[in-house]
């Protein structure tokens, strides 16, 4: 019964899947330009100690992600611990004492909270942005699930210095932005305050359209290497793209001030990361397909979940909503059980740094935390939502997806 389900949805998302493989084939082309263009050897993939001066690959890489991105600058390293930390130096960087920062699509992901300062414990708070001394506002979501441009537009004036635009949903239930809707908020911010920089992050989207935020209109972008950009092999770190002299800031808060992208043993990394990047459209292509597969099996069998299959895709998570913790629970666990590594353990809501709830989380991943391969969490609160996500290859995907129907269509 699941596997005919299946291959009904997969008869009926053939438009869906043609239209993947076509960004997918446009990514890829576009990769592979800029490794030929920079003239990446194998000499780029060896290693240099200590201080790490001289590393003619860290060089070659950081001049690749620039051209995929279209940026003047970039730095990709495996010295950034998380996505989180990524997004920091940028902040951190780019932000001084009286400075004012909005986030431009509601209440940014739990995380981030942190960083900022409104939430968290009293040394964590200390240690925030708004410790420093920086101003924090948010614009409130429309009805809840998109950005309310006209209150964004009312918000920005010359006292405004950067605005933070979050693609991705995070555990929320609005809409993810589209690259284009990124555009939009750009040209708002811009004609408002031409001096005000535009931050995206951009985790969970790289790969997923054909366009980039920066060739939108926004200043600065990073995101997390254990996401997309790494291709599901790249062990650790992040990247920063964008205008060289944000970008130096960013490096900058990274390393020290006269270091910034010149400092840093990459540990024998170099060749992952590449290798790692120049799979990664083809990676993010499954795992989106997987993705629209979930979509339209969910939505035959009754869930509320979103985005439906049929729906522009701007990033590769997909989310189900519960309205329980019981089912978001076991949802979990059958995805764990389906993993390559530590399929056999049980995971169990637990607070986790950085969340304010209790998280659970399934993710039998080869790199510890990859969301770009299989994996689902959520935050145990209403409505009680899973989050899922990636996917190394799109025959994982279904075989996990067959599994779940099995209980739900018993």
């Amino acid at each position: 019964m699941s596997k005919d389900l299946i291959k009904q949805a997969e008869n009926a998302l053939r438009e869906q899947f043609e239209e993947i493989d076509e960004i997918r084939d446009y990514n890829q082309e576009k990769v592979l330009k800029a490794f030929v263009e920079n003239k990446v050897a194998p000499e780029h993939f060896y290693t240099v100690s200590g201080y790490g001066h001289d590393d003619l690959g860290r060089e070659v890489l950081d001049r690749v992600f620039a051209d995929i991105f279209k940026a003047e600058k970039a730095i990709a390293r495996i010295h950034f611990a998380s996505g989180t930390h990524t997004l920091a130096c940028c902040l951190f960087g780019n932000l001084r004492p009286g400075d004012k920062l909005i986030s431009a699509a509601g209440t940014p992901y739990d995380t981030m909270l942190e960083v900022i300062g409104t939430a968290g414990d009293e040394v964590t708070k200390a240690d925030s942005l708004i410790a420093h001394g920086i101003q924090y506002d948010e614009v409130p979501l429309k009805n809840g699930n998109e950005v309310d441009l006209e209150k964004l537009e009312q918000s920005i004036d010359n006292t405004v210095t950067m605005v933070l635009i979050q693609r991705s949903k995070g555990y929320s239930t609005r809409k993810s932005l589209t690259v284009e809707e990124i555009g939009k908020i750009c040209e708002i911010v811009k004609r408002k305050n031409p001096d005000c920089i535009c931050f995206v992050d951009n985790c969970y989207g790289e790969f997923v359209q054909k366009i980039e935020p920066l060739e939108a209109g926004a200043d600065l972008i990073a995101g997390s290497l254990i996401k997309n950009p790494g291709g599901g092999i790249v062990e650790a770190g992040g990247y920063i793209a964008g205008k060289e002299k944000l970008v130096t800031h960013a490096a900058n808060r990274l390393t020290a001030p006269g270091i910034g992208y010149e400092g840093g043993a990459m540990f024998n990394q170099h060749r992952l990361i590449f290798q790692g990047l120049f799979m990664a459209p083809s990676v993010v292509a499954d795992a989106v397909k997987g993705a629209v597969l979930a979509a339209k099996i969910f939505d035959d069998i009754g869930f509320d979940s979103y985005p439906k299959y049929n729906d522009v895709r701007s990033d590769i998570i997909q989310n189900i909503i519960f309205n329980a913790p019981e089912p978001l629970e076991h949802f979990c666990r059958t995805i764990q059980s389906l993993s390559p590594v530590n399929g056999y353990v049980t995971p169990i809501p637990e607070y986790v740094p950085g969340y304010e709830d209790k998280i659970i989380m399934a993710g039998g991943t080869f790199i510890e935390g990859s969301t770009i391969e299989l994996s689902a969490d959520g935050p145990m609160r209403p409505p009680y939502v899973a989050y899922m996500q990636g996917g190394l290859n799109y025959a994982h995907v279904k075989i996990a997806l067959k599994k779940i129907l099995e209980k739900y269509s018993a």
